[in-house]
């Protein structure tokens, strides 16, 4: 069993910047999880894919994101924690943040994932 732990978030003006953070306990990578990442779901739309990053530091993002967003990952015993450093953000960044993990970065990117976080709001002001 994972369990993911968001932390992070908040409101910011547009321009500005904020961190999200989660961290995994239980088995995960070289486990059957081997990719952790972001999905962000605004009102009235789908949930959209953002980030992920997977045991060897491969990284996807989406278009919308790239060159604005950069996603981490520290493996530690037991715990393993990625981070969603979030630059220059806009309005339409506004939505609900979740972590997700699944087996593969590729599946994980399409939205194949085994365990979901939370969730967090981030709400960006023009």
């Amino acid at each position: 069993q994972v369990q993911l732990v968001e932390s992070g978030g908040g409101s910011v003006q547009a321009g500005g910047s904020l961190g999200l953070s989660c961290a995994a306990s239980g088995r995960t990578f070289g486990f059957g999880i081997n990719a952790m990442g972001w999905f962000r779901q605004a009102p009235g739309k789908e949930r959209e894919f953002v980030a992920a990053i997977n045991y060897a530091g491969s990284i996807k993002y989406a278009d919308s994101v790239k060159g604005r967003f950069t996603i981490s990952r520290d493996n530690a015993k037991n715990t393993v924690t990625v981070t969603l450093q979030m630059n220059s953000l806009k309005p339409e960044d506004t939505a609900t943040y979740s972590c997700a993990a699944g087996a593969t970065l590729p599946g994980l990117a399409r939205g194949s994932a085994d365990y979901w976080g939370q969730g967090t709001q981030v709400t960006v002001s023009s």
